[in-house]
């Protein structure tokens, strides 16, 4: 049986793929235009913040992988379009959950050496990397939900108890 640490971060791996496809979903059903305009006083939009996320998301997939991210920014090269970056999104959260799914307890704790887009040197576990992504994403889905709220429009509910509650757990995430 994995360990608790273990089934949470397996847990939060899905949380994150289903919170993100109901913030995807939202953002489809807006009206044209409204998910690529400028808002905060002009220099973001909805999906240059969720591309920024998936950027950041990929920067961590290096990491765990032991490989150089190439990024030199933690933005996209230009505002991708919504379906694209959604397509894009499952395919990374679903690496995601399979990575967690199959670390174990050793993997879970061991230190990985990393470097910042900044040049910057890093160390993490893998584990608190794990972490890391669940939560940067977490805070950028609330960016984007006050921006659908300056919209005019309300965001989907995306709590962790609502996912708890609604979606079953499955494969060591919960015991």
């Amino acid at each position: 049986m994995p360990s608790a640490a273990l089934r949470q971060l397996r847990m939060l791996t899905r949380y994150n793929a289903w919170a993100n496809h109901r913030l995807f979903e939202a953002l489809a059903a807006l009206p044209a235009g409204e998910v690529t305009a400028r808002r905060n006083h002009g220099t973001h939009s909805m999906v240059g913040t969720l591309g920024h996320a998936w950027v950041v998301d990929r920067i961590w997939q290096a990491h765990l992988q032991g490989r150089a991210h190439g990024c030199s920014s933690r933005q996209p090269e230009k505002e991708p379009a919504l379906s694209q970056l959604q397509q894009d999104q499952v395919q990374l959260d679903q690496w995601y959950i399979a990575y967690a799914d199959g670390l174990d307890a050793a993997a879970h704790a061991e230190v990985v050496d990393f470097r910042f887009v900044d040049g910057g040197a890093g160390a993490m576990t893998r584990g608190d990397m794990l972490l890391h992504v669940v939560n940067h994403k977490t805070y950028h889905r609330g960016y984007v939900a006050d921006m659908l709220y300056q919209a005019g429009s309300r965001p989907p509910v995306m709590d962790l108890p609502v996912f708890l509650r609604d979606v079953p757990q499955h494969h060591g995430a919960r015991s």
